[in-house]
This record gives C-alpha cells, sequence and structure tokens, in this order.
C-alpha cells in the first residue's frame, strides 16, 4: 500500500496552524449548526480555476459542484445514477440556495476536446465521451466557421457552452418554478486563468466584465 502523499499532508499541517487556527470558532459553528450557504456554484474541475479561491470564500459560503466542463444534464428522471443532478435538487430543496452561478473558464480541456474529437480522450474511454456529447451539435456548428483562431474558436465554445448549461439547468421543474417567482436567480459567469479576470453574462446573454 502506497503512503499517503506527502505534499497533502503538508498542506493540511498548514491549514491547521492557519486558517483552521484563524477561523476554528466559524468551523466548529458550522459543525453543529450545518451549512447555509446561498449559493450553487456549478464549476469545471480543472485544478487551475477552484472557485472557493476566484470568488475568496470562506468555509460554508459556497456549495460547490464541479464536473468536467462544468456541464449541466437535462432533467432525467430516470433509473440512472446523476451525480450533477443530484447535487443541482439538493442545493435548491435541502440546502434553499437563492443562486445558481454556472462558471466555465478560459483554456479548458474538455470544451478544447470538444471541439476536435480526435484528442484524447473523447475517441476512448467509457464516460468522458458521453458526458462532453451533450453539448450535441454545437462544437461541429461552430467549428465550421473559419474566420474564428483556435483561440477565439475555444473560448466562444466555452461561453455557448454556459448558455447551454443554463438552458438544461432551466428544464429542472424546480428551478423553473423557483426562478419564476423571484426566488432563484440564475447566473452565467466566464473566468480567465491567464489574467484573473471574470466575466459575467447580462440579460441579453453578453459576457462583460463586471464593474466593482
Amino acid at each position: 500500500m502506497h503512503s499517503f502523499p506527502q505534499h497533502l499532508l503538508d498542506g493540511h499541517a498548514n491549514f491547521m496552524s492557519g486558517r483552521y487556527a484563524r477561523e476554528r470558532d466559524r468551523y466548529r459553528d458550522l459543525a453543529d449548526a450545518g451549512q447555509k450557504p446561498t449559493t450553487l456554484m456549478i464549476a469545471c474541475c480543472d485544478s487551475r480555476a477552484a472557485p472557493e479561491l476566484i470568488f475568496d470564500a470562506g468555509p460554508g459560503e459556497l456549495f460547490v459542484l464541479r464536473n468536467v466542463a462544468n456541464l449541466v444534464p437535462t432533467y432525467q428522471p430516470d433509473g440512472g445514477q446523476h451525480g450533477t443532478s443530484a447535487a443541482i435538487e439538493f442545493a435548491v430543496k435541502a440546502l434553499a440556495i437563492s443562486n445558481v452561478v454556472i462558471m466555465g473558464h478560459g483554456r479548458c480541456g474538455g470544451i478544447k476536446a470538444a471541439l476536435d474529437p480526435n484528442l484524447k480522450p473523447l475517441d476512448s474511454g467509457d464516460f468522458i465521451g458521453k458526458w462532453m456529447s451533450m453539448l450535441g451539435e454545437l462544437p461541429g456548428q461552430l467549428g465550421q466557421n473559419s474566420l474564428l483562431t483556435d483561440t477565439e474558436r475555444q473560448t466562444a465554445m466555452e461561453r455557448i457552452s454556459i448558455r447551454n448549461s443554463i438552458r438544461n439547468l432551466r428544464t429542472f421543474p424546480y428551478v423553473a418554478a423557483l426562478e419564476k417567482e423571484g426566488k432563484l436567480a440564475v447566473h452565467g459567469a466566464w473566468f480567465d486563468i491567464s489574467s484573473g479576470e471574470l466575466w459575467v453574462m447580462d440579460n441579453n446573454g453578453d459576457f462583460i466584465r463586471p464593474v466593482i
């Protein structure tokens, strides 16, 4: 049996002497009272785009769901095991969150592979190809525009994918109902890993730099 990674043990030691020591009472309150986040963050599992770091969030502030390329499937209450849908259901129904943010990011490996199916791992494996296929014909349609550079094409697809996931999210009946009642707000965001910039969707679906 392999030993536990030393860099993780070192990191935990730093956590205990640093952040945990500073916020010990908060952690204990969260343990006793439970979590009450107001925002569900649906983000990519890319190690470079951690929502807690990007939004400087403390413990208990964000309910984070991460998957490959921050995708949301349509509402499919069948016999399958739907991890993303289960997390959405728990956040909305059990935690009564008031905001859902779907956050994509630049240089997303999943989106890059969806634009070029010949890239690994979409042409092999049991799960990833099917997962990315929920984008449907969108990658192929975008690839037909020869005036776009590869970087422009990928950025456009990353943002189109966010809009597509928002559309899929609204197929969940309780999400649509709560949004209509004004009890739930759905947002889109895109994070640039290189510059650290955050772009958010406005009411027209355009991505803009927010005024801070």
